[in-house]
């Protein structure tokens, strides 16, 4: 409870000071809702003119609109064994919480509902989109605290679970190391029908393997062990090599489905990152 509170902290002050005008910049309402009448002015929509209400004044009426800004969220954690390493000071998944709770009181402050799905091979936890600072602070909870009984890793589940349950039309932010096979398919549908932002949170040691020896290395998701010797250059270069194709396939995947998506080390600081992703999203919509 005291790191969900100092957590609590930090991510209101970064939503109220930071992110708070990017964010309503880079996420527009789903549609226009109805408002009034008006009488009909020179150069205004003639497909907007209310024939019934004109019939009954007697001149020309309009009907006018406003923004629907309300947009409904959806923050879908990675809870699998490979998103709880880190090999610095943090985890993937308390980066992860930390940018999940920035982007929860952004919402929030925009007065939009933001919901929680925890997933590894299943859905672990589901929390429909609702507003209130109960509701955030549990959201926060949940993902530091919440494990998964099958550890493994299932992003088409994933994908398959939201399309089944988010009915309206939302934004669903997406944050996991992506370590998955064959789901580039479902996450193509999904942003499809869902406006989807990728967030991949990596550590530094999953990019290059470090010279450092003989080391046993565990399996976090199937819990299989296996000694190997990290001073052989080719299997360095191999394992070194494999993470990059892998990656370059995650960035041509994003770019096929139009989903914008950021790279977060856990070694690094995220916050520049958002503010590009929100720059970004904002000079589209200008």
């Amino acid at each position: 409870m005291r790191k969900v509170h100092q957590l609590e902290i930090k991510a209101k002050r970064l939503s109220r000071e930071s992110f708070s005008g990017e964010y309503h910049a880079s996420f527009k309402g789903q549609g226009l809702d109805f408002e009034d009448f008006r009488e009909y002015q020179h150069g205004d929509e003639i497909r907007f003119i209310d024939w019934n209400v004109t019939a009954r004044a007697q001149t020309p009426y309009i009907r006018t609109f406003r923004e629907e800004r309300e947009l409904n969220v959806l923050v879908a954690v990675d809870i699998s064994g490979s998103f709880d390493y880190g090999s610095v000071h943090y985890s993937k998944r308390e980066i992860a919480a930390e940018i999940a709770a920035v982007l929860t009181f952004s919402a929030k402050h925009n007065g939009d509902k933001v919901g929680l799905l925890l997933f590894a091979h299943d859905t672990v936890l589901y929390l429909a989109p609702a507003k209130g600072s109960h509701h955030s602070l549990r959201i926060i909870r949940e993902i530091l605290a919440t494990n998964a009984e099958d550890k493994t890793t299932n992003l088409s589940s994933a994908c398959d679970f939201i399309l089944r349950t988010l009915k309206r039309k939302s934004l669903v932010f997406l944050l996991s190391d992506f370590v998955d096979e064959e789901f580039h398919k479902k996450l193509g549908t999904l942003s499809q029908k869902h406006e989807t932002i990728a967030i991949r949170v990596f550590d530094p040691v999953e990019q290059e393997l470090p010279d450092v020896g003989m080391v046993n290395l565990t399996d976090p998701e199937t819990g299989q062990d296996r000694m190997i010797n990290t001073s052989n250059s080719a299997l360095r270069e191999s394992y070194n090599e494999r993470n990059r194709a892998r990656n370059e396939w995650l960035k041509r995947s994003f770019a096929k489905y139009k989903i914008d998506h950021i790279e977060a080390a856990t070694d690094q600081d995220y916050l520049p990152l958002l503010h590009q992703l929100f720059k970004n999203r904002s000079s589209r919509h200008a």
